[in-house]
């Protein structure tokens, strides 16, 4: 299970990383289609609304778990990489008993909380019961979302991206199996969504733990390293709350920018949601960057490599810009056709294919500062991504596309620059801040934040 990531080439290290990354995000993409694809077919619209609104929710709840456990990643990663495999196997245990707890004290709180959130997401009332049955079964669920995020960045940790990938294969094959015995067969609408999403991660995680106690790890973890350390969770923690917060808004971001394009009228809306889940398949490259970054920067700091480090970042940018440009120059030819593939209504495609226009170069300048993202965080610097990330939202997301929806009431594509303008804030403030932490001395930026 275990791979050293801190000798051998940096691209071919990066290859053997990512691509399995890549693929699993993929995977995790079509996992999301399933449920609104299976109730569309055999639902209603008020259940594919509860379904849409629900899987809304869970998104921006799992995104910040997965941010929440970059802080286990790279905690081990860098164990891994200074070669102290007692100090790893404390990472570990720490990581389940910490998010353990975490588990249950988010599963209590929301099951509490379903009524509310169904009323804050301006639910329609047709769809009101299913959104609640849909989020009180996920929220049920929430152990096993958890720790099958918990045991994926365990094994990113320790340089081995390929297990993950095959465990979300298994809840993706489950999921379609379970949504059409659940909705095709049995009828149960948004709770058979619910029950198909819950199973498939219990499943997906039955199936990790069978690898685990059947294969070596290189790890020999004892009853005493499950006993929290206050050195070792708060080093996770200090990583993995600036990261989780940070996506949250993002999540909060999106919510705001698709309000107001929902205030410009149906087609307007619709033409910005197309546009969204188009992003979210070519941002599929940047956030693997940005794990793929925190992974082998990690491995290679615990290892006192900090110019390797650089290197990683330096390839990854590379990567980066190189896909982001390509894809957003490919785009402004075929930006119309793009978005001919979600409609036929050509008021739609023609809104879509302005708004997409801009708003793809967020591709480049995004993967730019993700990778950056991931340098920090494996430097336990992750404050830095999150005070980019809130400065870019609250000083150029937001209120550039409320400018623009005020100002351009003709066209989408001013209100689609508004997320490349903020992530080119982010750039700049991320060069600034890696040009200041590389004068810094290598062991005081490795150990400081340990």
């Amino acid at each position: 299970m275990e791979r050293n990531l801190t000798s051998g080439s940096v691209w071919k290290n990066i290859s053997y990383f990512s691509l399995p990354y890549l693929l699993a995000y993929f995977l995790q993409t079509l996992y999301g289609m399933a449920d609104l694809y299976m109730i569309g077919r055999f639902g209603t619209v008020a259940q594919t609304t509860a379904v849409s609104i629900g899987s809304q929710v869970m998104h921006m709840l799992t995104v910040m778990i997965v941010g929440l456990a970059m802080g286990s990643t790279v905690t081990i990663g860098k164990a891994v990489g200074a070669k102290h495999p007692e100090r790893a196997a404390s990472a570990v245990g720490n990581t389940v008993t910490l998010f353990l707890g975490i588990s249950v004290v988010i599963t209590a709180g929301l099951l509490f909380l379903v009524q509310p959130i169904v009323t804050v997401m301006s639910t329609p009332p047709e769809a009101a019961d299913g959104t609640a049955a849909y989020l009180t079964i996920c929220f049920i669920g929430i152990p096993f979302i958890t720790a099958y995020n918990i045991i994926s960045s365990v094994f990113r940790g320790m340089g081995d991206s390929k297990s993950p990938m095959y465990f979300v294969a298994v809840a993706c094959v489950a999921n379609v199996v379970l949504d059409y015995l659940f909705i095709g067969v049995l009828g149960l609408g948004p709770a058979g969504a619910a029950l198909g999403t819950a199973l498939s991660q219990t499943i997906s995680v039955l199936t990790a733990l069978f690898v685990i106690f059947r294969r070596k790890t290189g790890l020999s973890l004892k009853k005493e390293h499950f006993r929290l350390q206050r050195k070792s969770a708060g080093a996770m923690l200090r990583i993995g709350i600036p990261v989780a917060l940070q996506d949250g808004f993002i999540q909060i971001a999106f919510i705001v920018i698709t309000v107001i394009a929902n205030r410009r009228g149906l087609s307007d809306a619709a033409a910005v949601g197309i546009v969204e889940k188009v992003i979210g398949i070519l941002f599929l490259v940047p956030s693997t960057m940005l794990s793929t970054v925190s992974a082998l920067c990690a491995q290679n700091i615990g290892a006192g490599k900090h110019d390797r480090a650089a290197s990683v970042l330096r390839y990854a940018l590379c990567i980066s810009v190189g896909f982001g440009l390509t894809a957003s120059v490919l785009v402004q030819f075929i930006s119309g056709a793009v978005v001919d593939c979600f409609t036929d209504d050509a008021q739609v495609i023609l809104l879509g294919g302005q708004y997409l226009r801009g708003y793809v170069w967020d591709c480049m300048f995004a993967g730019m500062h993700f990778c950056f993202s991931g340098y920090f965080c494996a430097y336990g610097r992750a404050g830095i991504s999150f005070l980019h990330n809130f400065l870019s939202i609250v000083c150029a997301r937001i209120p550039g596309a409320y400018l623009a929806s005020n100002y351009f009431s003709d066209t989408l594509f001013p209100m689609g620059l508004a997320a490349p303008a903020g992530s080119l804030l982010s750039v700049v403030i991320c060069t600034v801040a890696f040009l200041r932490l590389r004068r810094q001395r290598p062991a005081k930026a490795c150990f400081e934040n340990e």
